[in-house]
């Protein structure tokens, strides 16, 4: 079993995350440099394996929304792995983890309802690349960001023009 530490650099107490996830016995310690956090979220998750451990401070550290951090608790769930959180102290296997899932999918309904009922979308063009990438649909997609199709699509579109 690995024990894969990750944090970020854009976070002021990223060296103080990095001493406490080696003294919990991280053997890999990852910390992502501002605006490219989730090119090293996604090499992580495409390396770690199944026993394997995620581990981080906080878990704002992993990811900025619910909705993000459930997308990355399916993509360890994916790969047989799970998340370690240090403070408070959680972890996505067993029970607890189960707990720690509903309660975040409830959250990232509320995530996306406005003080006036407008929709906000934490559906960026990396989220959604990110997630095509590991195979899923845009159908799956907007289900997931809460956006509709379109959005999805059109994002896609965009990212193929600049890219060309």
């Amino acid at each position: 079993m690995l024990r894969i530490g990750f944090t970020r650099l854009n976070d002021g107490a990223a060296q103080v995350d990095a001493e406490k996830l080696r003294a919990v016995g991280c053997q890999v310690v990852r910390a992502a440099e501002p605006g490219q956090e989730n090119q090293a979220l996604t090499t992580i998750l495409d390396f770690i394996g199944v026993g394997d451990e995620l581990v981080v401070v906080r878990l704002d550290r992993i990811a900025r929304s619910s909705r993000g951090l459930l997308d990355v608790l399916d993509r360890l769930e994916t790969r047989g792995a799970v998340l370690k959180v240090l403070e408070p102290e959680l972890a996505t296997d067993g029970f607890g983890g189960q707990t720690l899932r509903a309660v975040l999918e409830a959250v990232s309904g509320l995530e996306y309802t406005g003080a006036r009922g407008r929709r906000t979308t934490n559906a960026d063009a990396d989220t959604i690349l990110a997630l095509q990438r590991t195979g899923v649909g845009p159908v799956e997609i907007a289900r997931r960001l809460g956006v509709s199709r379109m959005t999805v699509w059109r994002k896609l579109k965009a990212l193929d023009t600049a890219g060309a």
